[in-house]
């Protein structure tokens, strides 16, 4: 296995083609499984690595930032974090994007990654009663005073990129660089704007959940939805249902994989690898098998029949459950501050 590279967008940052996420870290898996998960993907490549402040209330960041401060790796490292979800539930200016929030957040995930610098500072969010100027004049300042390298966004919908393009031209700011976005068989909303904004503008676009929770694993059936994970008894952590459509999908996934001699979740996250548009998918292993497992994706080849065969059970910005429009947080509202 050979890792290969690419830019993040159209900056000159090369970037591996998966990123490891690591919002299992300190929450799922505890800190002295995590440390070997992390150093096992920096020695067979990974660079690029996306946590979260939110991720464990902050005990991911801190784990990661543990790694990295050994053996120059954080030099080595395209590290990406995220700010917008509340770390305090009674304090309300501790989330969201306002610049009181994004500037503290910063500080403090500097703190626990124990860097001076975050390559790719994104918010996890949009927020409508936030004027995105705020946002963004607050994050190149945070560019400009060398703590943060490059800008992103998660879960912005098409008309929010370009909104966050626009006025950082009008004003003179660095814009974003990379949109953080949940796509992957059973859902490819993304494509019905994200993904075409983001390639219209050079954005890179990192996918998020590339395995729908574990749903395309394979190890849940139509018949048995028994297996321990986020979808045991057919829904997931936020209620989504795991429907007849995406078990359709979900079986000739696994029909294929079987003829290519590889795993549902390798092919799953092969397919995403290989979407128009797709920078590099994000995996979030739980174990250290779950790791090595994926990156056997980067072996699998997928031909023109293959994807009619997916396109055809699962076809293009169709989704066969819902997964983008009810992730958590996720603010579709116009703005609201005019």
């Amino acid at each position: 296995m050979t890792m290969e590279y690419v830019n993040l967008g159209r900056t000159g940052v090369k970037v591996s083609k998966l990123c490891l996420g690591t919002m299992m870290f300190g929450r799922s898996t505890s800190e002295q499984d995590s440390i070997p998960i992390i150093e096992y993907a920096l020695d067979q490549g990974i660079n690029f690595i996306d946590t979260a402040n939110i991720y464990a209330n902050g005990l991911s960041e801190t784990i990661v930032g543990k790694v990295l401060s050994k053996n120059n790796r954080r030099e080595r490292t395209i590290l990406a974090t995220k700010v917008f979800f509340h770390m305090d539930k009674n304090d309300p200016n501790a989330g969201g994007i306002s610049r009181r929030h994004i500037i503290s957040a910063c500080e403090q995930s500097l703190k626990r990654l124990q860097t001076d610098w975050i390559d790719l500072y994104q918010m996890h969010r949009p927020q409508a009663d936030i004027p995105i100027d705020e946002s963004l004049r607050a994050l190149d300042d945070l560019i400009r005073a060398g703590k943060v390298r490059y800008l992103g966004s998660s879960m912005f919908p098409g008309w929010r990129l370009v909104e966050c393009l626009w006025a950082a031209k009008e004003l003179g700011l660095n814009r974003i660089v990379c949109e953080q976005s949940t796509f992957h068989l059973l859902d490819r909303t993304a494509e019905r704007e994200v993904l075409p904004a983001a390639r219209s503008y050079g954005l890179a676009v990192i996918s998020w959940g590339p395995l729908c929770g574990g749903l395309l694993s394979g190890k849940y059936r139509r018949d048995d939805v028994s297996a321990a994970g986020r979808w045991q008894g057919g829904k997931d952590n936020l209620g989504r249902v795991a429907t007849a459509r995406a078990f359709d999908v979900i079986e000739v996934l696994l029909d294929i994989a079987a003829r290519k001699a590889c795993t549902a979740s390798q092919l799953a996250i092969a397919w995403n690898a290989a979407q128009p548009g797709i920078t590099a998918p994000i995996i979030g292993p739980r174990l250290l098998a779950q790791l090595q497992d994926n990156l056997g994706a980067l072996a699998v080849k997928l031909d023109e029949s293959d994807f009619r065969e997916l396109d055809a059970v699962a076809p293009p910005m169709s989704a066969s459950l819902r997964y983008y429009d009810v992730a958590n947080g996720l603010d579709l509202r116009p703005n609201v501050y005019r």
